[in-house]
């Protein structure tokens, strides 16, 4: 086995946290997507997406490490929200915390000289960098936006091709 039970634990967590994150996009897309503004709604959909397929990557590295898998309760994500800023803000937040836990697992990969755990993990730690600022960056515009610009902000993220395909274009895509 390549991993350490403490590690192999920790990184049982980690997918739970991911799963978790998943479903805390859902439903901030669903917030969004019962505000009828789509393409924040897809954006959020996207990210639940690409937090979902975070925690498959653990768990193929868990499974081809030969540990162990135990996927933790998770629990269920908030789903009401005051503003859209209230929404992103709490996305925000989550990265951050994210960012927090997967430092700690490479503190722990570091510790026991797992450099084949640290090599999986670089990948994450720069993903978190790259999922914190686009956060930071949408949190931005929303603020200065304010409930009445929230179209403006959609007509930004549109453009710039943030807001992940609609469904008829990840379908034929």
């Amino acid at each position: 086995m390549l991993l350490s039970a403490e590690l192999n634990n920790a990184l049982n967590e980690q997918v739970g946290h991911e799963f978790g994150a998943s479903l805390q996009y859902v439903a901030i897309a669903a917030y969004f997507d019962r505000d009828n503004l789509p393409v924040l709604a897809r954006h959020f959909y996207q990210q639940a997406t690409e937090e979902r397929d975070h925690a498959m990557r653990f768990v193929k590295f868990i499974v081809d490490a030969d540990g162990n898998l135990a996927i933790p309760a998770i629990p269920a994500p908030r789903s009401q929200f005051s503003s859209a800023q209230e929404a992103v803000q709490l996305s925000l937040d989550w990265e951050r915390t994210v960012t927090q836990q997967i430092n700690a697992l490479m503190d722990r990969a570091i510790k026991e000289n797992n450099h084949i755990a640290r090599n999986v993990l670089e990948w994450f730690i720069s993903e978190q960098l790259e999922e914190m600022a686009s956060m930071e960056l949408l949190l931005g515009m929303v603020r200065r936006a304010g409930d009445a610009g929230l179209l403006l902000v959609e007509s930004h993220l549109a453009r710039e091709g943030l807001g992940g395909p609609s469904e008829g274009e990840a379908e034929n895509g």
